[in-house]
C-alpha cells in the first residue's frame, strides 16, 4: 500500500482568477485557495476602504486576521473592534456587517472550503 505526505503549497492571492471587485466601491477581495484545489478550507484576502461596509452572514466559519487598519464587526449592541495584528473567529451565519473604521486589509479562512 502507497501512501502519500502532503507537502506545502503556496498560493499567491489573485492567481488566476484575480480580485473581485464590487462595483466602484472600495472592497476587494482576492482569493488564494478555493474550494477547487480539494482542501478542507478556503483563503482569501480582503481591502476594505475607510467607511465601507458589508453584509456578515455566511453560510461557514471564517478567521479573520487584520494586518492592516481598523474594522468595527457585529450588530447593533454586540459589536467587536479589531486592529492590526488581531485575529477574530466569525461564526457561520453571525448577524450584522463588517465596518472599516480606516482602510483595512484582512487574510481570511474560511471552513470549509467554498
Amino acid at each position: 500500500m502507497s501512501t502519500t505526505t502532503p507537502a506545502v503549497r503556496r498560493f499567491t492571492p489573485g492567481g488566476e482568477g484575480g480580485p473581485v471587485r464590487f462595483g466602484d466601491r472600495q472592497i476587494v477581495v482576492t482569493p488564494a485557495v478555493e474550494a477547487a484545489e480539494g482542501g478542507p478550507l478556503s483563503t482569501y484576502s480582503a481591502f476594505f476602504g475607510a467607511g465601507e461596509s458589508a453584509a456578515l452572514p455566511a453560510p461557514y466559519d471564517e478567521v479573520w486576521v487584520v494586518i492592516r487598519g481598523k474594522i468595527v464587526v457585529g450588530e447593533a449592541g454586540r459589536t467587536v473592534s479589531a486592529v492590526a495584528g488581531d485575529h477574530l473567529h466569525v461564526p457561520r451565519d453571525s448577524p450584522g456587517t463588517v465596518e472599516a473604521i480606516e482602510d483595512t486589509e484582512l487574510v481570511c479562512v474560511s471552513v470549509p472550503a467554498h
